[in-house]
């Protein structure tokens, strides 16, 4: 298990445990690459499409629904009476057919142009129930023109017209529920239709917005507006994150997320250089010797030197390439590490770690079945290399196979037990398999074995958390800290994890923020401090903080599934704070709202 999967299991368990404050203005939350959802409100309701009378629950009305048979395309269904002005008792006969001019409105009074824009309103809505479009919106532009006072509802028939007119008329549905919301900002079902229309317009940011405010005021009664939500944040997050990679420069993710993964196989020695090395040769070296001493930056400036000035024989080259593929993989260019892996590979068939990284890189871009091939083909040329089993036993665990993971780490173990990791993930898939026992006893002989090693201590305190034995939890916390104190550089991780447990237990988010700040100071890049402390804002109602952590870490986002992630928080982060600002009068009691849910 790395520990950067290990940081998401913990926040997880964060946001699980306290989804109901989390992100109250957005349907769900999509957290790591496993795409686990995590909605807002588990309780919900199924209210309707936006209609203010769907949202008190009343059974009668709701079986009144599902009778009423809708024939149009607007997803509220045929215009119904939303709002009835009442119109005043005139004795006039009036044509309300007659196209009236400037002028002859002018000439009629008050009382007039109210009845009579209530009947052209109430022709429009026949209209538009005969499907004839085109007249409906005529009869409600209209209207319009003659009430004296403009009514919301106006509008927003008008718009729906628009809807429905083929092709539909998008810019016009936003212009009419821009006029019906000027009126009436509450107007749930002129929210919804500008929503779809500027989400048909590609105009997501505006959508999202829109849509959240609907899913806020209804009380998070409206299935369909929170599916709205999920479904625009997705396309928004999608976009974005497709145009943020087009132009960003290509680096290295954080030093915590590269050292958990060189430290998931085990070290080599260097290779021996030919009797006349090339300058290409030594410089392959320094890349190697500085991989070693965990300089990642320079291991790779000097392996990128190395190709170009020359390697002078096969086995060399295939170290070259295998460690520029794998800093490849880790900065995101997932096509660009697979041809390099590759490359080794034709070079020297019987270098297995080449395989199995490259059944990484297959994995990453979600072909299983190409990823079991290269470990096959491994074990073909290396049957006793522990790695291979390691690393299938991971691809197994991710699939949640967790006996056969198992299986797989203690064969990587009998070939060498001198592999911290394969004996920490036999004891998690065990413990994932249901055998605590069995786990627990695991864990124990680990600790024994790699007294001066903080991943024991570390990982076990995550199922000691898990078991909600927090005490134990924190204190192995505290060791796998106190181990890596003493070493340079530190893995920060364990602290990350204190501060979550200390969430959990206490609910001392104070303690929280400043473990998570604390490892911050020792590696600023580690993405896993940076989204507990986003998670840990919102938590508190600190959005624009909330807000700022996402942006860091949609920054710190090492490849496309990652940067989505991280930009699926930050917009619905974003839409709540534009919610606040546009209803001020609700922001004090959207936590109240949240809680209550």
């Amino acid at each position: 298990m790395s520990s950067d999967d290990s940081f998401v299991d913990r926040v997880q368990h964060l946001v699980s445990d306290n989804k109901r404050s989390l992100l109250i203005g957005a349907a769900a939350v999509v957290v790591a690459a496993g795409g686990v959802a995590y909605y807002v409100a588990s309780t919900r309701g199924a209210g309707g499409a936006g209609d203010e009378e769907n949202v008190k629950g009343d059974k009668k009305k709701d079986k009144r629904k599902k009778k009423h048979k809708k024939t149009v395309k607007d997803k509220d269904g045929p215009i119904i009476e939303e709002r009835k002005p009442k119109a005043p008792e005139v004795s006039s006969e009036l044509e309300d057919d007659k196209v009236l001019t400037a002028d002859e409105i002018a000439e009629l009074s008050t009382e007039e142009r109210t009845k009579l824009a209530a009947t052209l309103k109430q022709k429009g809505n026949e209209a538009y129930q005969a499907r004839s479009f085109t007249t409906a919106a005529d009869y409600y532009t209209r209207a319009i023109a003659l009430t004296p006072k403009p009514e919301p509802v106006y509008y927003s028939n008008r718009a729906a017209c628009y809807v429905n007119m083929t092709p539909p008329k998008h810019e016009l549905v936003v212009e009419d529920c821009d006029a019906a919301l000027k009126l009436d900002s509450h107007y749930l079902k002129a929210l919804n239709r500008r929503a779809m229309a500027l989400e048909a317009l590609e105009l997501y940011e505006a959508s999202l917005r829109d849509y959240t405010a609907t899913t806020i005021l209804g009380k998070f009664q409206n299935d369909s507006a929170g599916q709205a939500v999920e479904r625009v944040l997705k396309k928004l997050s999608t976009q974005k994150a497709a145009e943020i990679l087009a132009t960003r420069e290509p680096r290295l993710p954080s030093f915590t997320f590269i050292y958990a993964y060189f430290a998931a196989f085990r070290p080599r020695a260097l290779p021996a250089l030919p009797e006349n090395p090339s300058t290409g040769d030594n410089t392959l070296i320094l890349a190697l010797e500085a991989l070693g001493a965990s300089d990642y930056a320079h291991s790779l400036s000097f392996v990128n030197e190395a190709i170009e000035q020359g390697i002078s024989w096969d086995a060399g080259k295939a170290e070259a390439f295998n460690l520029r593929g794998t800093f490849k993989f880790l900065i995101g260019e997932t096509d660009a590490a697979k041809a390099d892996l590759q490359a080794s590979i034709d070079l020297l068939p019987s270098m297995t770690q080449s395989w199995v990284k490259i059944a990484s890189v297959y994995m990453e871009q979600g072909d299983t079945a190409k990823a079991f091939e290269c470990f096959e083909e491994a074990i073909k040329h290396n049957p006793e290399d522990p790695d291979i089993y390691y690393h299938r036993g991971q691809v197994l665990f991710i699939m949640n196979d967790f006996a056969q993971a198992a299986e797989n780490y203690t064969k990587s173990t009998a070939l060498d037990d001198q592999f911290v990791f394969s004996h920490i993930q036999l004891a998690v898939a065990q413990y994932k398999s249901g055998n605590l026992a069995n786990s627990m006893a695991t864990f124990r002989r680990t600790l024994k074995a790699f007294p001066q090693r903080s991943e024991p201590q570390n990982y076990y305190g995550e199922l000691l958390l898990d078991q909600q034995r927090f005490q134990d939890a924190v204190e192995k916390f505290d060791r796998a800290i106190e181990i890596e104190r003493n070493k340079t550089p530190t893995n920060v991780l364990p602290l990350v994890n204190k501060g979550l447990a200390l969430f959990q237990w206490k609910q001392d988010v104070d303690a929280a923020e400043r473990c998570c700040h604390e490892a911050l100071r020792i590696d600023a890049e580690c993405e896993a401090a940076v989204a507990t402390l986003a998670q840990l804002s919102l938590q508190q109602g600190k959005v624009d903080q909330a807000v700022r952590m996402f942006e860091r870490h949609s920054e710190l986002a090492r490849n496309e599934p990652e940067l989505v992630n991280a930009l699926t928080y930050q917009y619905a982060s974003y839409a709540q704070l534009e919610f606040m600002k546009n209803y001020p009068e609700l922001a004090s009691q959207l936590s109240q709202l949240a809680s209550g849910m």
